[in-house]
């Protein structure tokens, strides 16, 4: 595989013989790979203008039209300005990497200078930051079209309880391309839509606890949610500065370690970036590997399961084709103490109140919303916010001390300790495991904005709490609905997980296209 790299990055570097735009025929990028999207720049069959302008199309078709997935907030106006731009490099010889070209959609809670940021909120429409993320910067200098933004369940789904994931005040309901009435799930709800429906080849998504994986498993695509720490969390709206994280969304564990590559690095805006250094890679590609759970002892997390009886089935065909790859799967019944979940709860909402008014803050002078107290009170004015849900997460968020508070530094240090040195650490050092997998949820459930999400259950809070990576990779259907398994491990050790990850994908290419199924 790394072959395969080696020969595109050095292909890349050759100048490409000039074509017009006219001589171009409609692109297929229906489940279109980074690879093949650069097999077909380097060979000339398209212009990356072009296939900027197919996905354009495909979003007015697919996701503001037809089957109506509303999974993009925001169009960049300027996405095929940039296009030629790249183009004009590209013919020149000038290539930045794998990544050159590709369309990309950012979640929008995820800050851009040229395009408002809004969580979703309408307390934040038509808010422009003053900067790009630490995200944003990485991928346009890496030659990466930001496309436009996702839609999310507002506030990352941290404002009120019976909350409806990928509904957002200023978005309105994201739908599950599968089947039209089932739910995207987490918050990185339209990004995991948008990869899955073939309306970017990347999204990018944000994680506290579940909100990559989760969607990535009910729309059938890949979801990395990396070590926090590894990418910089600069300009995204947080929640919890010890469980925030951003991590690619793509249809291929491939084009999602190709995406992560890019991500990383060390940021003076983030100094959990630091523990990164000299742990981090800008090349994730090596670890693609067919024979990577060849050896591999793993822990299957079976006190995360029996919520459902096909899920359950599912996994055990999953462990029996592990096995068949070379790994001995051991069962786990344990990770952390059930307090653990309690603890990261309230460190939340102290971090939350925290971390919102220093966003807020960065948005300068003219911002509508100054402080989260103003959030609060414009939701209740608003006819549309609270319609069908509190902002109950929101009003205790208000409530919290400072951080400087002793209960809160008490229990962020036993949250930690619980987490990690008697969680996971211990886990994983008392059976030796290279990994832990479990089913990352339940099928999608039908969406109900009356009476709020159905969640059976899930298998992303060892990782969450302890700021550790996790993978979610597709592992079958149930009734035409895809779910995924987790692999989970070590702070920064998305390498192996990536190895893991993509032995069992090509073992298996459960990945389907969806449908756009009615019900």
């Amino acid at each position: 595989m790394l072959i395969i790299f080696v020969g595109i990055q050095l292909a890349l570097a050759c100048k490409q013989t000039q074509t017009t735009t006219a001589e171009y025929k409609n692109v297929e990028v229906e489940e279109i790979t980074i690879l093949q999207l650069q097999e077909g720049y380097k060979e000339g069959h398209y212009s990356i203008e072009q296939v900027v302008q197919t996905y354009l199309d495909r979003i007015k078709e697919i996701d503001q039209s037809g089957p109506h997935l509303n999974s993009i907030l925001y169009v960049n106006p300027k996405a095929l300005e940039t296009a030629r731009a790249l183009d004009k490099e590209y013919k020149a010889g000038k290539s930045r990497g794998l990544m050159h070209g590709i369309p990309v959609v950012l979640k929008d809670n995820i800050d851009t200078h040229d395009m408002p940021t809004t969580a979703g909120s309408r307390a934040l429409e038509n808010s422009y930051p003053l900067q790009d993320s630490w995200i944003a910067e990485r991928l346009r200098a890496s030659g990466a079209i930001i496309l436009g933004k996702a839609n999310l369940s507002e506030w990352a789904n941290f404002r009120g309880e019976n909350s409806t994931s990928g509904w957002s005040g200023l978005g309105g309901l994201s739908k599950n391309p599968y089947i039209l009435d089932r739910n995207t799930c987490g918050s990185s709800a339209g990004s995991g839509v948008a990869a899955s429906a073939n309306l970017c080849v990347v999204a990018i998504g944000t994680e506290t606890n579940g909100s990559i994986v989760c969607p990535a498993h009910t729309n059938g695509v890949v979801g990395i949610k990396p070590t926090v720490g590894l990418i910089s969390r600069a300009g995204i709206i947080p929640i919890s500065w010890t469980q925030d994280t951003g991590g690619p969304m793509a249809r291929s564990v491939t084009d999602a370690a190709v995406c992560l590559g890019v991500l990383t690095g060390v940021d003076s805006r983030d100094a959990k970036t630091l523990e990164s250094k000299g742990r981090s890679y800008k090349y994730y590609t090596p670890f693609l590997k067919t024979d990577g759970l060849k050896g591999k002892k793993i822990g299957l997390f079976v006190g995360s399961m029996g919520y459902d009886a096909g899920v359950d089935s599912l996994c055990a065909i999953a462990v029996e084709k592990m096995k068949e790859l070379g790994a001995e799967v051991i069962e786990i019944e344990e990770i952390a103490d059930p307090s653990t979940g309690g603890k990261s709860f309230k460190v939340m909402l102290y971090e939350y109140k925290d971390g919102l008014n220093k966003y807020f803050e960065s948005l300068g002078d003219k911002a509508k919303i100054k402080n989260l107290e103003e959030l609060i009170a414009f939701n209740k004015q608003d006819d549309v916010e609270l319609q069908y849900f509190d902002q109950v997460y929101l009003e205790r968020a208000q409530a919290m001390d400072d951080l400087d508070s002793e209960d809160y530094k008490t229990t962020l240090a036993s949250l930690l300790e619980q987490a990690r040195a008697g969680g996971m650490d211990r886990v994983m050092d008392k059976h030796g495991l290279d990994a832990i997998i479990a089913p990352t949820g339940a099928p999608a459930w039908k969406t109900d904005l009356v009476n709020g999400d159905k969640y059976l259950g899930g298998s992303s809070s060892p990782a969450a709490w302890s700021g550790y990576p996790s993978i979610t990779v597709p592992m079958g259907f149930i009734e035409d609905i895809p779910v995924g398994i987790s692999i989970s491990g070590r702070a920064y050790d998305e390498g192996r997980l990536i190895s893991i990850a993509y032995s069992y994908e090509q073992a298996t290419l459960h990945r389907k296209a969806p449908r756009y199924l009615e019900r």
